[in-house]
């Protein structure tokens, strides 16, 4: 299969049991990034119920397979305007750029579609593979927190990355007004 083989999509309720198939099939490789999932996070049924109770997702899809996927969740309108960021690509579909697709799709419909100000997202400190992606996507490094998420088994450090993704106020918000009340 070439990268030209895979599309990016919205993701639908009827692509649960290709995304139960595909996390079953990546469980393995995924480990040292995901937190302990019981047996039924694998299953049609937890997927389907993960699509439809919240975030916003994204397939990358080869033929009727889910090969990757990223999610934006923690959705916050307001003055904060912001959204967290998860992303993973199929093993046999690594080093392709498609990571770095699926994060720029994300970004694009959190300016376009979401009304977002900026997006985040964080890496345990050695996946160098992920934090190159946020970096070729335009993500800045903010900070590391420690004992971040529970993950493998484990507290683990996180570095922390975001993206500014305008500098417009918020729908219905009023440009600001210089201080001075100057206007000119």
């Amino acid at each position: 299969m070439t990268e030209h083989d895979v599309r990016i999509r919205a993701a639908h309720p009827d692509d649960a049991p290709a995304l139960a198939l595909a996390l079953v099939r990546n469980r393995v490789y995924m480990k040292p990034w995901e937190p302990y999932r019981p047996e039924w996070y694998y299953t049609a049924e937890a997927q389907a119920e993960r699509l439809v109770d919240g975030g916003v997702r994204w397939f990358a899809v080869s033929g009727d397979r889910v090969v990757g996927a990223a999610t934006l969740s923690g959705i916050a309108l307001g003055p904060f305007r912001s959204a967290s960021l998860g992303y993973w690509v199929d093993q046999g579909h690594t080093g392709r750029g498609l990571a770095t697709a699926l994060v720029e799709e994300a970004c694009r419909a959190a300016r376009e579609e979401l009304g977002l100000h900026r997006v985040e997202a964080g890496t345990v400190l050695d996946n160098h593979a992920s934090q190159r992606v946020l970096a070729k996507s335009g993500f800045t490094r903010i900070g590391t927190a420690p004992r971040y998420l529970h993950i493998d088994g484990d507290w683990r450090d996180h570095h922390l990355f975001q993206r500014l993704l305008h500098d417009d106020p918020p729908p219905g918000v009023p440009a600001a007004v210089p201080l001075n009340g100057d206007l000119a």
